[in-house]
Parts: C-alpha cells; sequence; structure tokens
C-alpha cells in the first residue's frame, strides 16, 4: 500500500537547454534595458545643461540690475601705448579689452572667490598681475612659466555634463557662448583700431553688420534689444574640442586676407571652408586647412576670451554646422552654436528662458551674402536673409516671429 503522505513526483534541476534559455531570455532584455538607461542618462545630462543656461541666464539679469548693462563681449582693460606681447606678461595691468563677457557674470554665479582674485592684483611667483588680469589669449607656455589661475580655472556652471571634454591643452572650457547676430563684418575687433582707439570707419561698419544681443568691444543693454528680449538670443551652447578635427569645433580657414569677415560676406560666404569628409561628415576632410597649429586654440578653450572662436556664435548657419574664420583664431567667421545632444543644441533668450533649437531649425538661404557696408554685403536694416534662425539672432530688424521654435 502506498504512503499517502509520499510525492508521487520526483525533484529534478534544468535541463541545459532551459538554462540556455533562460539566459537568451535575461540577454535580451538586457539589450532592451541599456539603451533605455542611456537616453534616461543623456535627458538627466541634458536637464542639467538646460539648469547651468538658466543660472547663466539670471546671472545676466541680476548683472543688468546692478549695473543697468550688460556684461561686454571683449571688454577689459587697454593701454595703446604697448605691445599685444606685453599684455599677456606678468605685471602688466591690461588685458587688450579682449574679456569674455562671462568674467563679469562670475560674481553672479555664484564664483564670488574667482571674482575676487580677477578684480584684484594677484601675486605669483615672479611677479604681481595686475586687476583684471592678463590678456586670456596667453598660450599653454605662459600658464607654463607664470600661470594665471583664474584663466585656466574650469568653472562647472560653464560646463554641459555631455560634453566629454576636460583638462589639457584646453585653458578652462566654456560650453556657453554669445550671441553676435547674423552678419561676421567686424566681428573681431568692434570699433576698436589695433591700438584699441575708436576707428570712425570701424564704428560706421559695426553699426550696419554687428546686429545681435552682444557687440564686440561696445556697450549694450535690454534697451537696445528693440526685438524684445523673448525674441532675440542672448547666447547659446557650443561643443568643446576633443582633438578630432570635429568641424563643429576645431575650425577651417577661408584662405580670405581681412581679419573682419569681407572676404565671407558675398555669395557662398557662409560655405567658405566647405569640404568635410564625404565618408565622416561631421569632420573636416584631408583637403580642408584647419588652422592654428597651437593646440589650445581650439572651440571653447579659454573661458575668459572674447573672440568669438573661443566663446561665442552666430546665427547664419544652423546648429551643427562647421566653424569657418577669415583668419587666424583672433579673426571674424561663421560660428554655429553646436552641442553633444542628440539633433540640436540649447539657447538663452534675452529674457532668460533657455530653449532647444533642431539643426532643422528653418535657415533661409545659407548661400546669401550679409548684411554689410563692405563690397557684396546687403542693405543696413533688412530683414535676416538667414530665415527664423537669422531672425532670432537680430537684436532689432523688426522681422515678426510667428513659428515656433
Amino acid at each position: 500500500m502506498p504512503n499517502p503522505f509520499s510525492s508521487s513526483k520526483r525533484n529534478r534541476g534544468f535541463t541545459l537547454v532551459e538554462l540556455l534559455v533562460v539566459i537568451a531570455i535575461i540577454g535580451v532584455l538586457v539589450g532592451l534595458l541599456l539603451p533605455a538607461v542611456q537616453a534616461a542618462r543623456e535627458a538627466a545630462r541634458r536637464m542639467s545643461c538646460s539648469n547651468n543656461f538658466k543660472q547663466i541666464g539670471l546671472a545676466l539679469h541680476n548683472y543688468h540690475s546692478a549695473y543697468d548693462r550688460c556684461p561686454t563681449s571683449q571688454g577689459g582693460t587697454t593701454n595703446p601705448t604697448r605691445s599685444d606681447a606685453e599684455s599677456q606678461a606678468v605685471g602688466t595691468g591690461f588685458n587688450r579689452s579682449d574679456l569674455n563677457w562671462l568674467v563679469g557674470l562670475t560674481p553672479f554665479m555664484e564664483q564670488q572667490a574667482v571674482w575676487e582674485q580677477i578684480s584684484n592684483p594677484l601675486t605669483i611667483t615672479g611677479g604681481t598681475f595686475q586687476a583684471m588680469g592678463p590678456n586670456p589669449k596667453r598660450s599653454q607656455s605662459n600658464y607654463g612659466s607664470t600661470p594665471y589661475e583664474p584663466w585656466i580655472t574650469e568653472l562647472q556652471t560653464l560646463r554641459c555634463p555631455s560634453d566629454p571634454g576636460t583638462g589639457l591643452p584646453s585653458d578652462g572650457r566654456t560650453n556657453y557662448a554669445y550671441c553676435a547676430g547674423d552678419s561676421v563684418h567686424m566681428g573681431d575687433w568692434g570699433s576698436l583700431d589695433n591700438n584699441e582707439q575708436i576707428n570712425n570707419t570701424r564704428a560706421i561698419a559695426v553699426r550696419h553688420g554687428q546686429r545681435g544681443f552682444f557687440v564686440p568691444r561696445t556697450s549694450m543693454s535690454f534697451r537696445d534689444i528693440l526685438d524684445g528680449l523673448s525674441n532675440t538670443i542672448a547666447a547659446g551652447e557650443i561643443t568643446t574640442d576633443l582633438g578630432d578635427r570635429d568641424k563643429r569645433t576645431h575650425w577651417g580657414a577661408s584662405g580670405g586676407t581681412n581679419d573682419d569677415g569681407r572676404d565671407m560676406v558675398g555669395p557662398n560666404g557662409a560655405l567658405a571652408c566647405d569640404g568635410t569628409d564625404p565618408t565622416r561628415p561631421q569632420f573636416w576632410g584631408s583637403q580642408v586647412t584647419v588652422n592654428d597649429s597651437e593646440s589650445d586654440r581650439r572651440r571653447g578653450y579659454k573661458w575668459a576670451f572674447g573672440r568669438i572662436a573661443y566663446t561665442g556664435m552666430n546665427t547664419i548657419l544652423p546648429p551643427n554646422r562647421e566653424v569657418c574664420l577669415s583668419g587666424d583664431h583672433s579673426s571674424a567667421g561663421v560660428c554655429p552654436p553646436s552641442s553633444r545632444h542628440q539633433g540640436g543644441c540649447h539657447v538663452l533668450m534675452g529674457d532668460g528662458a533657455v530653449k532647444f533649437i533642431t539643426d532643422s531649425i528653418e535657415a533661409g538661404n545659407s548661400n546669401s551674402a550679409q548684411v554689410s557696408n563692405a563690397s557684396g554685403g546687403l542693405a543696413a536694416g533688412r530683414e535676416s536673409p538667414f530665415g527664423l534662425w537669422g531672425a532670432l539672432g537680430t537684436r532689432g530688424a523688426k522681422e515678426v516671429i510667428e513659428e515656433s521654435f
């Protein structure tokens, strides 16, 4: 008679086939989960980047409340009787009016310690830097012998978490750049000549072509933004260079001879450096001259240097297109914003709002001439030839913004 308390079933383990099936199912699930995790991480980084930009926008408005003006793009101290080389040396008291707009914002974005170093004489071994520091165009060799710490300090508020660039050969990276409008003309020195003196010819050309929220070496305020703060881009996001000939971060040279960008004003000016690698369209082809051999002359590498190649952008080509200068690293050029986010980049509007602009934004005719009083330029006061994108970059052209962006 069978035992009623005994089990009629035999205990057994997994067969090899069952184990392999379970492993395969787990592998499929992990494969499905990883992209979702990566997407969630990028979404968090993108939100963090947007928050950084909002802090910069808040700092801009607090600065304007304090001084009734915006921080100057390419501002600072000057000495017309001294050479550019002297402005980079220890013991001098000027920076050749080359400071970036972000320098003045430091005390308004919780970087008071950095601002105190900048705004006061800073003593190092070998001498004392005067208040407002040396010219931030200094090279790595300058910093190696006489380091000026504020210019080589990397401020986390100025960094996008999605940008992996870090450390040397950069001096101090930034991912946020001022907006210079929709024309390259006079986008290098503004109305000042090479001796930091007002030049009437240049001043007239600047009023004609420099139509952005910021104008080089010119004091601007919110009352100058006639199109309205909510309709005008104040700043845009940029990527920093990784040493890979990326066309967004390592500028090409147009072969021009005029530092103010006149060689890029006529037809095809916006595409003067076109020559990407057909198999890798995000990178320059071997036929393109990639200007400036010094390793620290790259996009976003000098947060305190106000020249557009390092810390500026314009609304000529849409986001994530190539950077093209008319001459060397200090010259004017076509400098679109860019980012490591998928499909576009952030911009900061004048009212402090942060918006994500896609690469496919309506940008008019990229082959058009630009507004300029140089030969071949378009008449002053006309609407931007670069569509909605160009209209967002101009402060007083009276374009009507009807499209969403």
